[in-house]
């Protein structure tokens, strides 16, 4: 006994559908843009060392050093460049920054600076400013 013949209906409908079509996603690659060029101008920082504190830390699925084919990192004078063919977000890369700042002990006076949309910048902190206010009290 069928409950309220609701069944016989819907295989018949089934079997009329078309076929569902496999959807391709394009590969997209995300860039992103580090900049680096005041602490590297000034000789405090230095740009082949944070690229490869990047290559080193960067995780791709959870795990750290497996970038392969899908995360690239390179870098243009004082100019670290990602290009990513995966799931990549922003602020990830301003995690991994700042944690190379404190671990190189400059996270005091810079600090890391979204200037655009797909590119942070590193920059020192306005004491000047702070010093003018408290001057004025």
């Amino acid at each position: 006994r069928q409950a309220r013949g609701y069944a016989r209906p819907l295989l018949l409908l089934r079997r009329n559908m078309a076929p569902a079509k496999k959807i391709q996603k394009k590969k997209v690659v995300k860039k992103f843009a580090i900049d680096c060029s005041q602490p590297v101008d000034d000789g405090i920082m230095d740009a082949a060392s944070f690229e490869k504190f990047l290559l080193d830390k960067i995780k791709v699925n959870g795990k750290v050093g497996n970038l392969a084919d899908l995360v690239t990192v390179s870098r243009d004078k004082a100019k670290v460049i990602v290009s990513a063919e995966t799931d990549f977000s922003k602020r990830y890369l301003k995690y991994l920054s700042k944690k190379y700042l404190k671990k190189q002990q400059l996270r005091d006076w810079l600090h890391v600076i979204a200037n655009k949309k797909d590119s942070y910048e590193l920059r020192y902190y306005n004491i000047h400013d702070n010093e003018a206010d408290e001057d004025e009290d």
